[in-house]
């Protein structure tokens, strides 16, 4: 099997016509942890919302795997699943298990001929047991369950077709603390057969996971190896007076819990 691969060239993208990331070169290739980092309004779901194809950008163009998806989510969707951010907008919330909305996703995506209904509940229980979630929660009301399970829900989803690419916005917030340490494991596992990119307001759980990391902030970026780009010089490019440095350490006060 082919090595994910993500190339932006001269990417440019924003909302009404204003940019938020301008002219962004870059090349991932291989599985592991990308981070994108950036303070709040920087355009960090921005950028994934376009390499998703869900956003046209501006300028320039995203390849998967050497195929345009610029602009395309149909195209983009053949590489890549999308864990969404936890919010607790009460919003409009139809009556949905896990269960119902991992298999719904299966049944979407596979072709015809389909496999039979027993491989199916197989793989349903595999992929809810990977990302941690207790097997009582499987068939209770998605929205009555806490901010970390749905979270789990949420990969599940996005694991089931098995994408070579994850794309997830935030999928440590609205977890306490002691569920986002055990799921940033479960996360780094996920990296040793997938392409994680991952939108965080804090890198450290991740960290001994991340081989990438992309710093944003309107405008401004920095990318490379966590060792070349977290240094006190490109964070405060970044952030500003937030990032501290902490003896010989760098720490970014900005939490987003």
């Amino acid at each position: 099997m082919m090595e994910p691969e993500i190339r932006l060239i001269d990417l440019t993208t924003g909302y009404n016509g204003e940019p938020l990331i301008r002219d962004l070169n870059i090349q991932i290739k291989g599985y592991g942890v990308v981070q994108i980092l950036g303070p709040n309004g920087a355009g960090k779901t921005t950028l994934i919302r376009t390499i998703l194809g869900l956003l046209t950008p501006l300028h320039g163009k995203i390849l998967i795997n050497g195929e345009d998806v610029t602009g395309d989510p149909s195209r983009a969707g053949k590489y890549a699943g999308y864990v969404p951010q936890i919010t607790h907008a009460p919003g409009s919330r139809f009556p949905i298990t896990v269960w119902e909305m991992v298999e719904c996703c299966l049944l979407m995506r596979e072709k015809w001929p389909r496999i039979p209904r027993r491989k199916h509940r197989e793989l349903v229980a595999k992929i809810l047991k990977s990302v941690g979630l207790d097997e009582a929660y499987w068939h209770k009301n998605f929205w009555e369950l806490s901010g970390g399970q749905r979270q789990r829900g949420f990969i599940a989803r996005a694991l089931v077709t098995d994408p070579p690419i994850i794309v997830m916005d935030e999928p440590l917030s609205s977890i306490d603390p002691a569920g986002r340490a055990e799921l940033a494991r479960r996360i780094g596992e996920m990296g040793k057969n997938h392409l994680l990119i991952i939108t965080s307001h804090d890198p450290m759980l991740l960290l001994p996971y991340t081989n990438y990391i992309i710093m944003v902030n309107k405008g401004i970026y920095v990318a490379g190896p966590p060792e070349e780009v977290l240094t006190i010089e490109n964070t405060r490019k970044i952030y500003g007076e937030a990032a501290i440095p902490v003896m010989k350490h760098v720490h970014i006060a900005d939490s987003h819990y």
